[in-house]
């Protein structure tokens, strides 16, 4: 957690970042107070630095420094992979690019409806809805072995505004991750995924009891203290109870 918080200020103290009047010119309050605090997010900044896609790229960061969730020869499954930033670290953690010669050559497959930019050692399935049997199919085309190693997830739905149906929308979208690692996720495996608080946590949390060994809630720093956000870490995939193995 200290490491991540070194690297993003001493990003910052390489480069000097201003605010230009311009980027507030004709914006609501609302729309000025979110900008002002974008622009003066230290993790926003030090992203810029060292060259992240965006801030999310911390968090997984500090979660991966916490826990070690990725090393080299892992095959990874990024789950609302765009714009590609917990990809560039996942690439780099599981040497998918095979730059060090001394370590295991990982992979990783990044899937989102949105498109991604290419990056090298990953590979990216866009236009894609990971809730889809078809894109299902796909991943099970793409990934070596047709498994993953870790399933990591940092989708969310559009928001509504409405906090409690934003929140069962997302926890669908998490249960549905646990319904596909009983066909991608190797035995032992780990899942990461993104939920917002409600009234659902502890069913997901139970689900999630269930199939794996291990499991803890994880807030990094990167994110914000406002928000709901936290990440649930359920590691050594064991399946559920009477679930039939494909």
């Amino acid at each position: 957690m200290a490491g991540c918080l070194k690297l993003a200020c001493a990003s910052l103290q390489r480069q000097g970042f201003h605010t230009a009047g311009c980027y507030y010119k004709g914006r609501t309050g609302a729309e000025h107070l979110w900008l002002s605090r974008h622009l003066k997010d230290p993790f926003v900044k030090a992203a810029k630095v060292e060259s992240y896609r965006c801030r999310s790229a911390f968090k997984l960061l500090e979660m991966n420094e916490r826990h070690r969730i990725l090393w080299p020869g892992l095959r990874v499954l990024d789950c609302g992979a765009a714009p590609g930033a917990w990809s560039q670290v996942a690439v780099h953690s599981v040497n998918a690019t095979g730059r060090d010669s001394s370590s295991p050559v990982g992979f990783v497959l990044g899937v989102d409806l949105l498109h991604i930019t290419p990056l090298e050692g990953a590979t990216f399935l866009c236009s894609a809805d990971v809730t889809d049997p078809k894109t299902l199919q796909r991943i099970l085309e793409l990934l070596p072995g047709g498994r993953a190693d870790v399933i990591l997830s940092d989708m969310a739905p559009n928001a509504t505004g409405i906090q409690e149906l934003d929140h069962d929308r997302l926890i669908g979208m998490c249960l549905s991750l646990l319904d596909m690692a009983s066909v991608v996720l190797h035995p032992g495996g780990t899942l990461l995924c993104k939920t917002w608080a409600g009234s659902l946590s502890q069913q997901f949390q139970k689900r999630l009891t269930e199939e794996f060994q291990n499991t803890r809630t994880v807030k990094p720093m990167a994110s914000r203290k406002e928000s709901s956000e936290v990440y649930l870490l359920a590691t050594q995939y064991r399946r559920r109870k009477g679930s039939v193995k494909p």
